[in-house]
């Protein structure tokens, strides 16, 4: 079954356990934890997984006293507002790990959206992660009303933002262990590579938050041909808020892991989902769509989940 956006799901390999990840948490949880966080460019991984640690420990007990439930402590309400069946097993449940994480990311990035235009017109000051939180514990009135993080949030955030570094290593989104064989194996997808902004930590040119930039940057005229850097089955075009116009490329296994590659703020899109693609099928036209400062293709290549440096894969890269 396609996945939306282009990430795992969060089952393991028949026969093989999931192992420990960052703060032994466990591992099937960190695709879900980077799919959720890529909704916005101010939530992080390691922003979510500390929220569920001081919330609930990751303890998914059913139910508890204060009428919370889940991972992430949704209430009834709550989950009406932001659940969904995300892993698409058929059930939409707080008790389900990989839709409470993505509901919190939901929830997270409303809220993240909501202090960035208070903070553009000038309304609250501060760290767009701290208001975020503050905004999740007290709420945007009481954020607004304090210009601040109010002092009635500080305890959350002292206590969220110190197991950050317990995190981190969500926010490291290199390929696993072993590997991997880029070996040029993908065509540019415009005519020319000029990279604008590489792969990396980096300042995002709006937002002011650094955080990973998940793919390559190619300065392209406006309304340039995007073609698909490899066969395979489109799984998601469509415009999103930070991406723009977006179009995800599944191009199957390569060594038992999948394979992806994404298209982000195009002018326009000429592929749906569920199409089949060759190498050089247009996809779309260079845009400044979403979040974007002027026309540019963002690509991303995904493999078993985790973002990679596109440069080694393009076969004009040498």
């Amino acid at each position: 079954m396609p996945q939306t956006g282009g990430f795992p799901d969060d089952g393991s390999a028949e026969g093989s356990a999931p192992q420990d990840a960052a703060g032994g948490v466990n591992a099937t949880y960190g695709p879900w934890l980077r799919k959720s966080a890529d909704a916005c460019t101010v939530v992080t991984p390691s922003v979510l997984a500390a929220q569920i640690d001081q919330l609930t420990g990751w303890s998914n007990d059913s139910a508890t006293t204060s009428g919370t439930q889940g991972i992430a402590a949704f209430t009834d309400a709550g989950w009406k507002t932001w659940g969904k069946d995300d892993d698409g097993n058929g059930r939409s449940s707080p008790t389900d790990p990989a839709d409470a994480i993505m509901a919190l990311g939901r929830q997270d990035c409303s809220l993240a959206r909501e202090v960035t235009g208070l903070r553009t017109d000038g309304t609250v000051n501060g760290d767009l992660v701290d208001l975020t939180l503050a905004a999740y514990a007290v709420g945007t009135d009481a954020v607004t009303t304090a210009g601040a993080v109010p002092a009635t949030a500080k305890t959350y955030l002292t206590e969220v933002k110190a197991l950050f570094g317990k995190y981190e290593a969500f926010d490291r989104e290199d390929p696993p262990a072993g590997g991997v064989l880029a070996d040029a194996i993908l065509s540019a997808p415009v005519t020319t590579l000029t990279v604008t902004s590489p792969y990396g930590s980096r300042q995002h040119p709006l937002t002011g938050v650094t955080k990973l930039h998940t793919g390559v940057d190619f300065g392209a005229p406006q309304g340039a041909q995007v073609s698909s850097a490899r066969a395979g089955t489109v799984v998601f075009a469509a415009m999103t808020t930070a991406y723009g116009n977006r179009v995800v490329v599944d191009h199957g296994t390569i060594e038992g892991k999948r394979l992806q590659t994404t298209y982000s703020h195009l002018s326009a899109i000429e592929v749906a989902a569920g199409q089949t693609v060759q190498t050089g099928t247009p996809l779309g036209r260079v845009g400044s769509t979403g979040l974007s400062t002027g026309p540019h293709l963002h690509f991303e290549v995904i493999y078993d989940g985790y973002y990679a440096d596109p440069v080694p894969w393009l076969a004009s890269s040498g």
